[in-house]
This record gives C-alpha cells, sequence and structure tokens, in this order.
C-alpha cells in the first residue's frame, strides 16, 4: 500500500511562485519524493501548460481542478481519486496545500509511517502544539468529503471527517515547515527540532539538508 502526495494549487501563479529560487510546485514534488509519498499528484489549473513545464523530469501528474473550483472539498476528493487512478495500491494521500513550502521531506516520511502501523487514521502533524499539514487522509473517506459546503475551509473539512467518525491523531512531529506558510516567509524561521521519538518503526531520514536551507 502507497501514500500519495496531493499538491493543492488554487491557481497557476500559485505553483509557479519563487521559493529560494525554484518553483514552489516543482519544490514540493522534490520534497514529496525525498519524504516517500507515491504517486504525486499535483491539482493545479494550467491553461497555458507553465506548471507541466515546471515539473518537466520529474514523476508528477499535474490534474486540472473539479468542476467546482471554490470547493476545497471537491478539490481534495480529485486528488485522492487520481492518485488512486495512478497507482491501484495507493491507500492514502498526503493532503498539502502548496502555501506550506517548508515542509521537511522527514515529516512525510514519520506520517507515511505512522500509516503502515494505523491506517484507518487521520493523521495530523503539529509544531508545538499547533496543527498543520499535509495531512494525511485514507482514500476510504473521499467519498465523506462529497456534498460538503463550499464555504468549509481545508482546515474544517478535516475536522468534518473527524466529526463523522474518523479518528484524528495529531503527531507532534517537531517541523515548523508544517505550520509556516510560504506567504509569512521564512525570515526568522523557530527551530527543526523533529519528534522526541519516532512515531512508528526506525527513526526516519529527517532531511537535514532540506531543513538547513529553510532555516538559513
Amino acid at each position: 500500500m502507497t501514500v500519495a502526495a496531493v499538491i493543492l494549487a488554487a491557481s497557476a501563479d500559485s505553483a509557479l511562485a519563487d521559493v529560494l529560487g525554484q518553483t514552489r510546485v516543482r519544490r514540493l514534488v522534490d520534497i514529496a519524493w525525498a519524504g516517500g509519498a507515491m504517486p504525486v499528484v499535483v491539482l493545479s489549473p494550467d491553461p497555458d501548460g507553465a506548471v507541466a513545464t515546471a515539473l518537466a523530469g520529474l514523476p508528477a501528474t499535474v490534474v486540472a481542478p473539479a468542476a467546482s473550483e471554490g470547493e476545497p472539498a471537491a478539490q481534495i476528493a480529485r486528488g485522492l481519486r487520481a492518485a488512486a487512478a495512478a497507482v491501484s495500491e495507493t491507500g492514502a494521500g498526503l493532503i498539502w496545500p502548496d502555501r506550506f513550502a517548508w515542509v521537511d521531506p522527514g515529516t512525510l516520511t514519520a506520517l507515511i509511517e505512522a500509516h503502515g502501523a494505523d491506517p484507518e487514521a487521520l493523521l495530523r502533524p503539529a509544531y508545538r502544539g499547533e496543527p498543520g499539514w499535509p495531512v494525511l487522509v485514507p482514500v476510504k473517506f473521499t467519498a465523506a468529503l462529497s456534498g460538503r459546503g463550499a464555504d468549509r475551509t481545508t482546515d474544517e473539512l478535516i475536522s468534518d471527517l473527524a466529526s463523522a467518525g474518523a479518528r484524528l491523531r495529531t503527531l507532534e512531529l517537531g517541523d515548523p515547515g508544517t505550520t509556516r506558510d510560504h506567504v509569512g516567509g521564512g525570515e526568522e524561521f523557530p527551530d527543526y527540532v523533529g519528534p522526541e521519538q519516532p512515531v512508528a518503526g526506525q527513526p526516519p531520514d529527517w532531511g537535514a539538508s532540506v531543513a538547513d536551507a529553510t532555516t538559513g
């Protein structure tokens, strides 16, 4: 069973924003693969093909948004379905709003390992008590997103799933990138500390090079 990365970009401009001299979407795909996510689906408008061009040579699939572009629930469901269509063994997707460009690959590794030990749960990273992104959502909850109001934010949708019976676990992973969005910048970035202990299995490689790049 695999865990996909479902990267959500509201616009091509958002996907193509510059992060340390690299397009945001390309950076996120690199992080996703370094963390062990597969397949990688990028849900983004791409009217002139610029997003696909930015991802040339990378193992990622660009998917057009759902017809209801203003509805986060529809976009998440479309991304999960696209991931399951790309790799039939996909058991969950890391739902990842593209503004969170500072996430460390080791955080993805930890979430994926925790999913292996607890495959029925929604898994959300936290940094010093603050819940962050990406959130691991098992594909079995895709249908539960249908009919959710267009006014529901991504955060509210996770709460909706938990209220509807999904078990939500918050994992303190010590990664400030899960709570600091790119819009806010990386200046005065909090310390990356990692979890106090592995959340499942053996300690992962925490991707120190990416952590160094985002804290420098």
